[in-house]
């Protein structure tokens, strides 16, 4: 059984920073961690790898301080790293990031892909179904259970007031939440072992038989932010004092058709 994660390097912080200029995130001297759905995505696939004897790849696009994340990967026990970085890739919206991630898996052999549900630095929940999309795989998202049975895993699926219990023909593609699995700690011996191994880069050239030019990067994003701008503090409002219950009411109501909302 081939299991392949993908990860992202997030923020170990929500006060991110952004460019005024490009809009996008400033990552320099912040602190990354793994984005912690992704995080438990790769705890199940090592579950699975000791029940089943399966391999493990972990596999993620970023700046090449993401060799941090990938080694952590190693050290917890997956098998192999993939880092995706050139600075073609940089400033991907959901869309370009998943076709660059597919043009990746397109190299690959795998019967399972696991992914986050979202990124806490984005909060999207799109790039899993996409890949699901792009390699015409059949997906499950907000999974927080898995069962594998012969070539089929039975899931089960978060859907609001109820579950969903799903059975999917492998090769698929699951989404995962934080409570498919409580990651396990990096062993002295597991961290020892993952700098020794070697992390294999791909840069554009080592994909792009396998993608569509236009669809990558900053350029190839259909989506652009706009503006960006911190929160602003609400006012303290207008406190209706000294008068009765029916002044208050008839106060509210011409303040409503002042402004239009009635």
């Amino acid at each position: 059984m081939k299991i392949i994660v993908c990860m992202k390097q997030v923020p170990d912080t929500t006060e991110v920073r952004l460019d005024p200029k490009t809009n996008t995130l400033i990552r320099e001297g912040v602190p990354s961690i793994i984005n912690p759905d992704d995080k438990s995505g790769l705890e199940m696939a090592l579950r699975l790898k000791d029940q089943y004897n399966a391999h493990v790849t972990v596999l993620t696009m970023g700046p090449p301080q993401a060799d941090l994340a990938l080694r952590e990967a190693l050290a917890m026990g997956a098998d192999k790293a993939i880092l995706l970085t050139d600075r073609a890739f940089g400033g991907a919206d959901t869309w370009a990031t998943s076709c660059t991630l597919a043009g990746a898996l397109k190299k690959l052999h795998y019967d399972l892909i696991i992914t986050g549900r979202q990124a806490i630095d984005g909060d999207t929940a799109q790039v899993g179904p996409q890949l699901a999309e792009h390699l015409h795989l059949p997906q499950v998202s907000y999974v927080e259970e898995v069962q594998k049975n012969g070539d089929t895993l039975i899931v089960k699926r978060q859907f609001e007031d109820r579950y969903h219990k799903i059975e999917i023909k492998m090769p698929c593609v699951i989404t995962a939440l934080s409570e498919l699995a409580q990651p396990r700690y990096m062993s002295v011996g597991g961290i020892f072992d993952a700098y020794q191994k070697e992390i294999t880069i791909w840069g554009l050239h080592d994909i792009e038989e396998n993608i569509n030019l236009e669809h990558i990067g900053l350029k190839g994003s259909p989506t652009k932010v706009k503006k960006s701008y911190p929160k602003q503090g609400k006012g303290a409002g207008t406190l209706l004092k000294g008068m009765t219950a029916e002044e208050i009411a008839q106060a509210i109501l011409a303040k409503l058709k002042e402004k239009y909302i009635i």
